[in-house]
C-alpha cells in the first residue's frame, strides 16, 4: 500500500508538470528556432530557473552532500564562485551571443576561427556528454532513489540489478521530455521542479537538524556550530579536494567554462527574449547558487553527527539522512523532485547535445539546405541514440573510488579548460589564427591524461599537487601558446565581430548594482564558513566575525550607489555603440518594408 500511493502521488506530480509544459509550449516547436531556443522568448525567470534545475541534479544532492560528510565544506567552492562566473556570462560573454545571434558556441567558434575548430569543439563536447556528463547524472539520480526507497529490498534484486532498472528507466522517460518538449518545455519544467527542488532543499536540513536536536532543531543547529565546527569550514587545505588557493587558479576557468561557454548551460540563455532578460536569469542563478551550501552541503554535515563514520559510502551520507528524517507521506513528493531534478539535466544534456549535432554537423556536412522539420526529426533520433549509448555507460559509474563527485570533475578537465581558453583568446584577440586553438586541443588531451592517470599508470610516479591546480596551470599555458603563434604567424586580416542581434540589446538597468551584491554575498559566505566564522574553534564565531561583515556591508552598499549612479550608464552607452549602428541598418530595411520589429524599435530608443 504504501509503496502504491508513494508511486501515484509521485506521478501525479510529474504528471502536473507536463501537462502544464505541454500546454504552455503546445503550437511553438514545430520551427527549429521554436524547438532548440525556446522561440527566442524565455524570461528572467524561466532563465533562471532552467539554469539552476540544470546545474543541481542528484549529482549535487548526492556529491557535495559526501563531500560534507567525509570532509568539510570545501567543495563549496565549486558552487559559490560560480557568481564570479555568471556575472562573467552575464556582462561579456552574453551580450557577443545574443549580438552575435547564435545558436550554439561551436557557430561562435567558426565565425571567429574556422570550421576545422569548429567540428573539434563539437567532438569535445560530444565525448564529455557522452561518456561522463550524462552518464553521472542518470547514476547519482538512480543511487538517490535506490537508497532513499530501498528498492533492492522491496523488489527482492541485487544492487548492481536496481541501479541498471533505475537508470533505464529514469532514462527512457527523460529521453522523451526532451525528444518531445523541446527547450522551451524543458525551460517550464524545470522552473516548477525548481520550485519543488526548493522546497526539499529547505526541508532535509530542517528535519535534520531536529532529528540531531531530538526535537529541537535551535539545539541541532548549535551541535553542529560547536562540535567538530572543522566540517563547516570551507577554506580547504592542500590535504582536501578543493584547496582554498585551487579557487583563485583552476576553479576560475574550469567555472567560467561551464557558466560560460558549456552549451546545455548557455543555450537557456541563448533563447532569452532579450539582453536585458537573459542576464536577469544569469545574475539571479548566482544568488541561488550561494544557496547551495546551506541546503547541499549542510545535510551531509548533519549525517556525519547522526551516524558518525559508520557509513559504508560517502555517497550515502544523503540518500540515508533523507530516508530517515523525511516524513513518509511526502515521499512521493520528494521522489518527483528528485526525478524532475534528474530529468532537468539530463533533458538539457540531450536537447543541447541534439542542438550541436543537428547545427553543427547535420547542416554544416550532411545537409546544407536542411528544413526546419529534417533538423528536428534528426536532432530527436540523434537523442535516442545518445540516451541509449549512456544507458550501458551510467552504472559502470558506481566503480569509482573517490567519490562520485571528484571523479565527474576529475574528467571534465578534458574538455572545459581547452574550450574557456578558445573561448576568451577568440574573444579578447583579433590575429590569432586557427592553429593556435586546433594545437591547444589536441595537445591538452594527451598532456592532461598524462598529468591524471597517464604518469601513475605507466611511470608509477604521482602528481603531488591537485588536478584543480593542474588545470590552472594548463590554461595559462594554452592561452600563452596561442598568444605565441598569433605573434609568429598572425591573420592578414584582423578578426571584426560583426553584430547581428535578433534581440533588443538594451542591457539591464540593475546589471552592475546586481553584480557588486553577488560579490558581496559571496565573500560573505566565505567568511560564514570559515575559522573567523561557524568554524571557529572559540565560540560559534570568533571575535572578528561581526567586524568583518560590518565592513563588508559598508563597501558593498558604497559600491552599490557608486555602480548605479555612474557604472551602469558607462555600460549600457559601450554596448549601444556596439550594436545601434547594425540595428539602425536593419530598423532602416524593415522601415522600407513597412515592418517594424519591436525589439529593434526598443533597442534604437
Amino acid at each position: 500500500m504504501y509503496v502504491a500511493f508513494t508511486l501515484v502521488s509521485c506521478a501525479f506530480f510529474i504528471g502536473i508538470v507536463a501537462w502544464y509544459s505541454y500546454y504552455k509550449t503546445k503550437n511553438t516547436v514545430n520551427s527549429s528556432g521554436g524547438f532548440f531556443l525556446g522561440g527566442r522568448g524565455l524570461t528572467g525567470g524561466f532563465i533562471a530557473g532552467a539554469l539552476i534545475l540544470t546545474n543541481l541534479s542528484a549529482e549535487q544532492l548526492i556529491g557535495l552532500n559526501g563531500q560534507g560528510y567525509q570532509n568539510n565544506l570545501s567543495s563549496m567552492g565549486w558552487e559559490v564562485t560560480a557568481g564570479f562566473s555568471v556575472i562573467v556570462l552575464a556582462t561579456i560573454l552574453l551580450p557577443k551571443y545574443l549580438g552575435g545571434a547564435f545558436t550554439t558556441l561551436p557557430e561562435f567558434i567558426n565565425t571567429r576561427f574556422d570550421h576545422q575548430t569548429r567540428l573539434l569543439i563539437v567532438v569535445l563536447f560530444m565525448v564529455g556528454y557522452g561518456f561522463i556528463t550524462i552518464p553521472s547524472v542518470l547514476y547519482s539520480g538512480s543511487l538517490a532513489v535506490i537508497q532513499i526507497f530501498d528498492i533492492p529490498n522491496m523488489f527482492d534484486i541485487t544492487y548492481e540489478q536496481s541501479i541498471w532498472i533505475i537508470v533505464w528507466v529514469i532514462g527512457i522517460i527523460g529521453m522523451l521530455y526532451a525528444v518531445l518538449g523541446g527547450l522551451k518545455a524543458i525551460a517550464i519544467s524545470d522552473t516548477l521542479n525548481g520550485i519543488g527542488l526548493l522546497i526539499v532543499g529547505v526541508l532535509v536540513p530542517i528535519l535534520g537538524f531536529i532529528a540531531l536536536g531530538d526535537g529541537s532543531m535551535l539545539a541541532g543547529m548549535k551541535t553542529i556550530a560547536t562540535e567538530h565546527p572543522e566540517k563547516l569550514n570551507s577554506i580547504g587545505s592542500q590535504q582536501d579536494d578543493v584547496p582554498f588557493g585551487s579557487i583563485f587558479t583552476g576553479m576560475i576557468f574550469a567555472n567560467l567554462f561551464y557558466w560560460g561557454t558549456n552549451q546545455y548551460v548557455i543555450q537557456r540563455t541563448l533563447g532569452a527574449k532579450s539582453l536585458a532578460e537573459g542576464q536577469k536569469g544569469a545574475l539571479f542563478t548566482g544568488f541561488l547558487k550561494i544557496l547551495v551550501p546551506f541546503l547541499m552541503m549542510i545535510p551531509g554535515v548533519i549525517a556525519y553527527h547522526l551516524y558518525g563514520s559508520g557509513l559504508k559510502n560517502m555517497d550515502l551520507a544523503y540518500p540515508t539522512l533523507t530516508k530517515d528524517v523525511f516524513p513518509t507521506f511526502l515521499n512521493g513528493f520528494f521522489l518527483a523532485v528528485l526525478l524532475g531534478a534528474v530529468f532537468s539535466s539530463f533533458n538539457a544534456l540531450l536537447n543541447s547535445a541534439s542542438t550541436l549535432f543537428v547545427y553543427d554537423i547535420y547542416k554544416v556536412l550532411i545537409n546544407k539546405e536542411a528544413t526546419d522539420r529534417q533538423m528536428i526529426r534528426v536532432s530527436q533520433w540523434f537523442g535516442v541514440i545518445l540516451a541509449l549509448i549512456t544507458f550501458f555507460i551510467s552504472p559502470m559509474l558506481m566503480n569509482a573510488p573517490q567519490g562520485l563527485w571528484t571523479i565527474i570533475r576529475q574528467f571534465t578537465g578534458f574538455f572545459n579548460i581547452p574550450i574557456i581558453a578558445i573561448v576568451l583568446v577568440g574573444i579578447f584577440s583579433k590575429r590569432i589564427p586557427a592553429i593556435g586553438p586546433i594545437i591547444v586541443i589536441i595537445s591538452h588531451v594527451i598532456v592532461y591524461y598524462l598529468l591524471i592517470w597517464g604518469l601513475p599508470m605507466f611511470f608509477h610516479y604521482e602528481m603531488t599537487i591537485n588536478f584543480i591546480y593542474i588545470q590552472g596551470l594548463l590554461f595559462v599555458v594554452e592561452v600563452l601558446l596561442m598568444i605565441v603563434i598569433g605573434a609568429i604567424k598572425p591573420l592578414s586580416t584582423p578578426y571584426q565581430f560583426k553584430p547581428n542581434p535578433k534581440v533588443d540589446m538594451t542591457p539591464w538597468k540593475y546589471t552592475i548594482p546586481v553584480t557588486v551584491v553577488l560579490f558581496g554575498s559571496m565573500i560573505f559566505t566565505f567568511i560564514l564558513f570559515s575559522p573567523i566564522g561557524l568554524a571557529s574553534q572559540e565560540n560559534i564565531v570568533s571575535p572578528l566575525f561581526w567586524p568583518m561583515v560590518v565592513a563588508l556591508v559598508i563597501v558593498v552598499g558604497v559600491l552599490y550607489y557608486v555602480s548605479l549612479k555612474q557604472w551602469s550608464h558607462k555600460y549600457e552607452s559601450t554596448l549601444k555603440q556596439q550594436y545601434n549602428k547594425q540595428l539602425k541598418e536593419e530598423l532602416n530595411i524593415e522601415q522600407q518594408g513597412n515592418v517594424l520589429p519591436n525589439s529593434l524599435e526598443q533597442s534604437i530608443k
